[in-house]
């Protein structure tokens, strides 16, 4: 195999190994997401936790397991508001934007913030309250509220910097229930539908662009090496 041939395959394999790497951008690793909201909302904390109107950021602690730890930061991101406890809440189609979901509010109440969609995903994140609290949340809405012992929430006022913190530990191995507007524990599956039944599997972009872009990379190969086979005839 003569220099061109070896120098024309290397091209054509280090093409399609970019190709096929991740392109996922560092705030789509976190899904880093600055977000101001007019009022007043409730997030999961021990007993009743608020967020004045104004500007956040929600980021998201990295996990390979269908639950996530979510921390909300000031919006220069000096301070940390919460840590929460989430698990993977699918839908079927995504949206351009942020979607964020809120529960029914009693009369006079702020917002209880539901789950968080991250722009192009089929997943997001479900937040866990407090048991007392998602028992409370239950009767405004008459639907089941997933829920975690209230003595395991932890006051983590720091960025999470590895897994492996004792609180994070600790968080990520609490036990989630759903509970109903009379406290009596139910499946999971009646607030998070499994997976499956969701009809679809989470990704957040066609397969289509990849495939059309490897076409193109193996008729361009294919002509490369039609060249250099003609340039060696030549050569003979």
């Amino acid at each position: 195999m003569n220099r061109f041939k070896v120098m024309a395959t290397i091209f054509c394999v280090s093409i399609i190994a970019i190709a096929l790497s991740p392109t996922a951008k560092a705030t789509e690793y976190d899904k880093k997401t600055t977000v101001t909201f007019s009022q007043t909302i409730e997030i999961p904390g021990v007993g009743q936790q608020f967020l004045p109107a104004g500007t956040y950021v929600f980021k998201l602690v990295d996990s390979l397991s269908d639950r996530d730890i979510v921390q909300i930061f000031s919006k220069d991101m000096t301070h940390v508001y919460a840590t929460i406890l989430t698990i993977a809440n699918y839908r079927l189609k995504p949206t351009s934007k942020t979607v964020m979901t809120f529960r029914e509010r009693a009369s006079g109440q702020p917002e209880a913030i539901r789950a968080w969609f991250y722009p192009g995903a089929t997943w997001g994140q479900e937040f866990v309250y407090p048991k007392a609290r998602a028992i409370e949340l239950a009767r405004v809405t008459q639907q089941p509220v997933l829920a975690m012992p209230a003595e395991l929430a932890p006051d983590i006022v720091a960025p999470v910097k590895t897994l492996d913190e004792p609180a994070v530990v600790a968080l990520k191995a609490a036990p989630i229930e759903a509970v109903t507007p009379k406290g009596e524990v139910v499946e999971v599956a009646q607030v998070i539908p499994p997976k499956d039944a969701v009809q679809t599997l989470p990704k957040t972009s066609s397969q289509l662009p990849l495939l059309g872009l490897l076409g193109l990379l193996a008729l361009g190969s294919g002509f490369a090496l039609s060249l250099i086979s003609k340039r060696n005839a030549w050569t003979l």
